[in-house]
């Protein structure tokens, strides 16, 4: 009897029996390419030899101490290390157990940042967008604009959300060569009605995830959303849980737009899966204020600075840099994407094939011309799922992307150390899929 309560409990789950590189291995002895990383977490693949030494060298050492007694050469040795690859002063790593611990941290320090800075301040909003995943806690969850988040609504902050920075379905009806990038403009509109002076923050991942399948937003945007943030006294949460640490082809996306936000949000990438582990990376500017005001952010849990995973952290991103795997993303990203667009777009039911970097996205409409989605109780993007699957791909499928409640797509995320042959093998047996998935949803045309 299985007594595991899972997250779907009418799923039926295949067991993983065990991981090398790239692949997956089930118990019943078949392999798959791990064409997601799980949700965009293991950058290094599967049983990374450094990796696993580094764990076992710290377990025999000390696995747990606590950070309000403790500190460890393993948490201040990561520090150092991310603070020498962000941009600006970003230097100051502020240490949690995963994404949603660090997007929540990251909240309470926007708002506790104010009053240590100003002393008194009514600034503690917000604002995020529609169609963004930041997180499962209540915090978190406030700031997510996802289909998830309405089941837990009455408990909910109540956060402001503007506009996606989607071009497939841009929510203004324009083109991105003429459309002068009114979403970002759109942030303005929200802080004029909300009033700049309850306002701590934005918060946006710089490529959309889980919630809308590798959306890239216009080559402007950040650039015009740290202009408004700056004229109204607004921090910039840039939240690379997936993006970061070599994702999209740089070690933070946010590089690509030249823009330097005040707070970065990493998790996944910066551990590779190999034990839970996120964080908040800080600017100076504000580390001083909390430094030189009462000495103290009023926030923390158990496994915070937890020495086993920063050790684990410190072989991967050591790994990371040595082995320049931020351009592998890049360089096979672009091939990747290339041929996808070639290969897949041909299908009837595929709409837009985008991404940057490892991070891709496909979406399944029912018409390309009208861009319809299809309805959401035909569970589109699981069947998809479930079909690539038997033809040895894991991808990671969403849902409601068009409107809310309706759209399919599904995130590729591959590990960071994939090489272009590898690349060639995931595209012929994700073509083999789509071809033997089109069999199946004919009637729905």
């Amino acid at each position: 009897m299985d007594n595991v309560f899972y997250r779907n409990i009418k799923k039926e789950y295949t067991e993983v029996d065990r991981g090398e590189g790239i692949y997956l291995y089930d118990t019943d002895g078949n392999r798959y390419i791990d064409a997601c990383s799980g949700a965009a977490v293991s950058n290094l693949g599967h049983a990374h030899p450094k990796v696993l030494k580094a764990m076992a060298d710290q377990a025999e050492k000390v696995a747990f101490s606590h950070l309000s007694r403790w500190t460890s050469a393993p948490i201040k040795e990561l520090a150092n290390l991310v603070a020498g690859l962000t941009p600006g002063s970003l230097n100051k790593l502020y240490l949690v157990s995963g994404g949603s611990e660090a997007t929540e941290a990251a909240l309470k320090m926007a708002r506790q940042y104010f009053l240590e800075r100003d002393g008194k301040s009514g600034k503690y909003k917000v604002i995020s967008r529609w169609k963004s995943y930041h997180g499962n806690t209540i915090g978190a969850l406030s700031m997510t604009g996802d289909k998830r988040r309405k089941k837990y609504a009455p408990l909910l902050l109540d956060f402001p959300h503007i506009a996606p920075a989607y071009c497939y379905r841009c929510p203004f009806g324009r083109n991105p060569d003429t459309c002068g990038v009114d979403c970002a403009y759109d942030l303005e509109r929200a802080l004029k009605m909300e009033g700049s002076d309850t306002v701590a923050a934005f918060i946006a991942e710089p490529v959309g995830g889980a919630a809308c399948g590798a959306i890239v937003p216009h080559k402007d945007y950040f650039r015009i959303v740290r202009q408004i943030c700056d004229h109204y006294d607004i921090l910039v949460i840039d939240d690379e849980v997936m993006t970061g640490f070599g994702r999209t082809g740089a070690m933070f996306a946010m590089e690509d737009w030249d823009v330097v936000p005040d707070l970065i949000c990493a998790a996944k990438g910066m551990s590779a899966g190999y034990s839970p582990l996120g964080g908040v990376i800080a600017k100076d500017e504000i580390y001083n204020a909390f430094k030189q005001g009462s000495g103290a952010f009023v926030h923390g849990h158990t496994y915070g600075g937890n020495p086993l995973s920063a050790a684990v952290a410190v072989a991967v991103v050591r790994t990371l840099v040595e082995q320049n795997l931020a351009a592998n993303s890049r360089n096979v990203g672009e091939y990747l994407l290339t041929q996808l667009r070639e290969r897949l777009l041909p299908f009837w039911f595929v709409g837009d094939v985008r991404g940057k970097g490892l991070m891709q996205g496909v979406e399944l409409v029912k018409s390309k011309a009208t861009k319809e989605p299809f309805p959401v109780y035909l569970g589109i993007a699981e069947k998809i799922t479930v079909t690539l699957m038997k033809h040895g791909i894991i991808v990671y499928p969403g849902s409601g992307n068009a409107d809310g409640e309706n759209g399919d797509q599904f995130l590729l995320a591959p590990p960071l150390i994939i090489t272009k042959d590898q690349a060639d093998e995931l595209i012929e047996a994700m073509v083999s899929g789509f071809a033997d998935f089109e069999q199946q949803i004919g009637i729905y045309r």
